[in-house]
């Protein structure tokens, strides 16, 4: 028999984050806990600030009846001249039944002791109070904390518990809070418990009492909100996906009001404004004409029909965080941009301070310079950039805002009359900044990223902090992969062992075996391909990055092409006949020494191949694997091991030469298809 279920764990207010981040887990965790129990079906899962709530249309009020089997000693063992032994009785034991009801069985080609025992399904009433208490104490938002006497912890005190099994109240008491048939409302509709009589009821106690339960329909509500005021006001509401699932998430009645504030605080940077908005007051801008403007919409949580006393409030509360920026910006730039008292910030113990940093950043960048010697670029505005790049962790908006350190820079530069291209340097310093994130735009921009990341990285090796595990406080996989996206961008070459060996003088000891392998890592994760495509490619001994990224993806056209396979029989019996053989040196081949026309024809066809200029690893590799017919036929015609020894190896030179060329792009005989 099946009935609804409906779960309510009442709270006070969740804070957003914590419950999104858990989120992806809530579901999966309850329904493996009922599958542990034999109760698995379809539910739903609903939250507001102030509740998280499992709805079970039908639940069954009974576990389902089930078996356990039990497995003993081989038979042999458990009975002695027809007696039982230890075995056998502590089998019974385990069973709990006598030797007379233990039956037998064979497994693994053996005839052991076996009982099976029936179990009947107990009432899902009598289980759900352990399966709530486990549920719920599963969940991990982070930081929690106790109330009362209670020795217990959860992200918020819980206040109320509502079980109800159709319209019979399940009896149990979690966080010392017994279940009642009670619920809560919007604060501004009732501040009192809400008595209900099923299931049925509980949603429309709900409804009427100002409460939207499902998240789902508290967005579309919002969004639809945004759509009307755009409509009515001629303005374009900037939508912040994160920030729209953290007002969805602290909100029962979610309505969209548009505020203003003083046109004085557009003298602000966009970011300025919007930052302190979004951050502190979780507002969401507005534009016009893709300009920013003094407008601000927010979503409020109340229940009125005059709505101007909440806008007023929410003015008057954004008003004295604009003016502290205004104030902090106004200082900065008669300040302007300065270094001084960087000295005096550590960055890493035994690494220095952050002025520190910024000079062996400054010497990367121009080993760097060097090495691209870029054409749309000069070298005093690269170390301009350079020296500049930090200045703003001193200034008050960055002290204030920390997200905003570089782009803040930017703007002082401007205003200081620094360069275009040294404000846009000291902007992308800090990019890509996520897997999505922009690139730096320029030459100099990418050299001053680079240098950043690699300043960081050789630092950091050198005094042993190197990642493990999920453990990375100081982010430098994420800068791995950045500087792999900035060298594809900007077709900057860059050797892992080359370049980084050249890099490394001037820091203390480093292993650059690790330092390689931990590129190698970051380069595996990276390219979303055949796992073992990377490691052919890989295999072929590449270190330089940009080549790295084209071999790769060259090697995947192919492999994914038309015909691979069939090639692929081909070059991995190529490369089992060379494998005995030092590919290191020239590869002689004595066309005076061919015997068969297979060979000849093979060697003008390769000569031909390998005499050719391509515009592209992925042309090359079509080439030389376009070979194979030609190898099928020396394979058909021609006995590679012959018994004069002189055309035997002549043979394995010119198969050589061609698995050679091919090994400058990948190992071809490491990809699994």
């Amino acid at each position: 028999m099946l009935k609804p279920l409906l779960i309510e764990i009442g709270v006070e207010e969740l804070p957003a984050v914590p419950l999104l981040k858990e989120l992806k887990n809530i579901e999966k965790k309850y329904a493996d806990i009922l599958e542990k129990n034999l109760l698995l079906g379809e539910f739903e899962f609903y939250y507001t600030p102030r509740r998280l709530v499992i709805y079970h249309r039908e639940f069954k009020i009974q576990q389902d009846d089930s078996w356990e089997e039990f497995f003993g000693a081989p038979v042999q063992v458990a009975f002695k001249e027809g007696e039982p032994t230890p075995a056998a009785i502590g089998f019974a034991k385990k069973c709990g039944v006598g030797i007379d009801e233990i039956g037998r069985c064979e497994k693994g080609g053996k005839e052991v002791l076996y009982y099976k025992k029936d179990l009947t399904g107990k009432a899902s009433s009598e289980l759900l109070p352990e399966i709530l208490d486990t549920w719920i104490k599963s969940l991990d938002f982070g930081k929690s904390m106790r109330w009362g006497s209670l020795s217990e912890s959860f992200i918020r005190p819980v206040r109320w518990v509502n079980v109800l099994l159709g319209d019979t109240l399940v009896e149990m008491e979690l966080f010392g809070k017994k279940s009642s048939k009670e619920t809560y409302v919007h604060r501004i509709s009732n501040f009192d418990a809400m008595s209900i009589i099923g299931v049925k009821e509980y949603f429309e106690v709900l409804a009427n009492g100002g409460v939207t339960l499902f998240p789902e329909v508290r967005r579309e509500n919002i969004l639809s909100g945004f759509a009307s005021l755009e409509k009515a006001n001629g303005i374009t509401i900037e939508i912040d996906e994160d920030l729209l699932d953290e007002v969805v998430a602290i909100t029962e009645h979610p309505t969209a009001l548009l505020g203003s504030f003083d046109e004085e605080f557009l003298r602000l940077p966009p970011e300025v404004i919007i930052t302190s908005m979004k951050e502190h007051q979780r507002y969401f801008p507005v534009f016009k004409e893709d300009r920013l403007i003094n407008k601000f919409v927010v979503v409020s949580n109340a229940l009125t029909d005059d709505f101007s006393k909440v806008v007023e409030g929410n003015e008057r509360v954004l008003r004295p965080r604009l003016a502290d920026g205004l104030f902090f910006y106004d200082n900065d730039i008669k300040n302007g941009l300065s270094t001084a008292g960087l000295e005096k910030v550590a960055f890493f113990k035994g690494l220095g301070s952050v002025a520190d940093k910024i000079e062996r950043e400054r010497k990367i960048a121009n080993v760097l310079f060097d090495i691209y010697t870029p054409q749309d670029a000069d070298r005093d505005t690269l170390n301009r950039a350079i020296s500049l790049a930090k200045a703003d962790l001193t200034s008050e908006m960055v002290y204030e805002f920390t997200e905003l350190q570089g782009l803040m820079g930017s703007y002082y530069a401007i205003e200081q009359g620094e360069s275009a291209e040294v404000a846009t340097a000291i902007k992308e310093q800090y990019l890509p900044d996520g897997e999505d994130s922009d690139l730096p735009s320029t030459k100099v921009s990418a050299i001053v990223a680079m240098s950043i990341k690699l300043d960081t990285l050789l630092a950091l090796f050198s005094v042993n902090q190197i990642p493990t595990g999920s453990r990375d406080p100081f982010a430098l996989r994420r800068a791995v992969n950045g500087l792999i996206r900035i060298t594809k961008e900007h077709n900057l070459e860059f050797d892992i062992v080359e370049t980084m060996k050249r890099l490394s003088d001037g820091y203390a000891k480093i292993d650059m075996q690790k330092l390689e392998a931990f590129f190698l890592e970051r380069v595996k994760q990276y390219f979303k391909v055949n796992p073992s495509i990377i490691e052919a490619v890989l295999a072929s001994g590449e270190r330089e990055l940009l080549a790295l990224a084209k071999k790769i993806e060259a090697l995947e056209t192919m492999v994914n092409s038309e015909g691979f396979s069939e090639a692929f029989s081909t070059f991995k019996r190529v490369a089992n006949i060379t494998k005995d053989i030092d590919l290191s040196g020239d590869m002689q081949v004595d066309t005076k020494l061919f015997e068969e026309k297979a060979e000849e024809a093979l060697y003008a066809k390769y000569t031909k191949v390998s005499a050719c200029g391509y515009s592209s690893y992925e042309e090359e590799l079509d080439a030389l694997l376009g070979l194979k017919p030609e190898l099928d036929t020396f394979f058909e015609d021609v006995m590679v091991n012959a018994e004069d020894e002189a055309v035997k190896n002549n043979r394995k030179s010119l198969v050589a030469s061609i698995y050679k060329s091919i090994l400058k792009i990948a190992d071809i005989k490491e990809v699994s298809i």
